[in-house]
């Protein structure tokens, strides 16, 4: 098939799925099979070949993703019914002080947000920023987009997030590189989006605690004497991501040959695989925070069931969009992109931050805006001979790019204005803002390390 011919497709594609999306309000998951069928059939694909890469691209995906989602989703589940979330914020406010209370927050939403789905963490700890608002009779926002800056930067930037695990996944990124660059670009962008941006635009737009939230409010807030300790919570989270980022070095040393493949490096391949060190994470969770604090066993069979609702929604749109990456690469449209790319002055994390800002402005989720992207640009990196770290960068500007400026298309930009009484112009003046803030910042770094990787 002719360039401009696969050209065109390609444009029609892109052009259908937003069509299915946002036109048709079809869920994403249908929209992003039928997109990849009419990629198939439309270059001219045999209709057998096309079921067989729907199969290959789901089955591909789905083996990593879906493990490594379902875990993380109990996980986290078992850690906010503890009270492990509060527990964070808490200890970090009363060591910081409610001078620096926004400081405190800010790590607080960095860390929760590693387990924890982002609006079920904004859900939780959002009681604690109405009680600094009423307090020190600053405005909501004041406390507030910290918390936000640091839910969103992690939720973007660091597994087990569904959102980095899914394009990690698409573009054939070690999760290792991914953690350790996510958390290098993802601390800096969130004091930026959060204390710094807070600080600003807490003194510019004043807003006291709703009055419709004060009663739910108080209706979520737990009785502190009996959270799990600071230190506790904060070690069951280190345990996944040390032992990746072990795996991740263990595997760069034997490349290297500084370190022999041997029972040793293999130890360390085996308990660093995500599937081992989320089991281990959650089974400690489940321990430690479960069974040791009260919860029958019968009560924590209903938590893990619980948490596998909206994961399981999150790994279906994640196959889907395999099966998109698949087709593009069966279907000859993947060879064209890399050619068309590789023959341009555009490297790809510019590409891949690009496409991902289209199409997140375009249609508003976040994560199907990273599955997209990621699906469009992983034929092109199998062009380029792209290390290890290299393609850690490029699933982080890819989840840059899917996080600009979230406005009235993305549920998230109607839960803040909800939970901190905002009409539509203050919710774009500030939640809109912050989303763009992590975004660019995040490019920006990743642009920087891309130079000397």
């Amino acid at each position: 098939m002719a360039q401009s011919s696969l050209i065109l497709v390609t444009l029609a594609a892109i052009g259908l799925l937003l069509f299915l999306v946002l036109k048709l309000r079809i869920q994403a998951f249908i929209s992003l099979l039928i997109t990849s069928m009419f990629v198939g059939i439309a270059t001219g694909m045999p209709l057998n070949e096309v079921i067989k890469s729907i199969q290959s691209g789901m089955g591909g995906t789905l083996g990593f993703v879906a493990t490594v989602v379902g875990l993380g989703a109990i996980f986290g589940q078992i850690l906010e019914a503890s009270g492990g979330a509060e527990a964070l914020a808490t200890t970090l406010i009363k060591r910081f002080g409610k001078d620096k209370a926004s400081w405190a927050l800010v790590i607080a939403g960095f860390l929760v947000a590693i387990p924890v789905f982002f609006d079920v963490g904004f859900i939780i700890l959002v009681p604690i920023v109405y009680a600094l608002a009423k307090d020190t009779k600053k405005s909501v926002l004041y406390y507030g987009i910290p918390l936000l800056a640091g839910l969103a930067v992690t939720h973007t930037f660091i597994p087990p997030t569904p959102g980095p695990i899914a394009v990690a996944e698409i573009v054939g990124a070690d999760l290792g590189w991914v953690i350790f660059f996510g958390a290098l670009i993802g601390f800096p962008t969130a004091i930026l989006a959060g204390p710094v941006f807070g600080k600003y635009i807490g003194n510019k737009i004043h807003v006291d605690v709703p009055e419709y939230m004060i009663k739910d409010a108080a209706e979520m807030k737990r009785d502190t004497s009996d959270l799990p300790s600071f230190r506790l919570i904060t070690s069951i989270i280190a345990v996944p991501l040390g032992l990746i980022l072990a795996n991740t070095l263990t595997d760069l040393l034997v490349k290297k040959e500084i370190m022999a493949n041997g029972s040793i490096a293999q130890l360390f391949g085996f308990l660093g695989h995500p599937f081992v060190a989320l089991t281990i994470a959650t089974l400690l969770a489940i321990y430690l925070l479960g069974t040791k604090r009260g919860f029958t066993k019968d009560e924590l069979l209903e938590l893990s069931t619980k948490a596998l609702g909206p994961a399981g929604l999150i790994i279906l749109v994640t196959g889907a969009g395999g099966v998109f990456k698949q087709m593009l690469i069966d279907s000859g449209v993947g060879t064209m992109l890399a050619n068309t790319i590789a023959s341009s002055s555009l490297p790809p994390i510019v590409l891949a931050y690009i496409l991902a800002v289209v199409v997140r402005i375009t249609q508003g989720s976040a994560t199907v805006s990273m599955i997209t992207a990621a699906g469009i640009i992983a034929p092109v990196m199998e062009v380029f001979d792209l290390s290890a770290p290299e393609r850690a960068l490029i699933v982080l500007t890819i989840a840059s790019g899917a996080t600009i400026l979230s406005h009235v298309n993305d549920s998230g930009f109607w839960l803040v204005g909800r939970y901190f009484g905002l009409d539509e112009k203050q919710t774009l003046k500030s939640w809109t803002v912050m989303e763009s803030i992590i975004s660019i910042a995040g490019f920006g770094f990743a642009l920087v390390f891309s130079f000397f990787v």
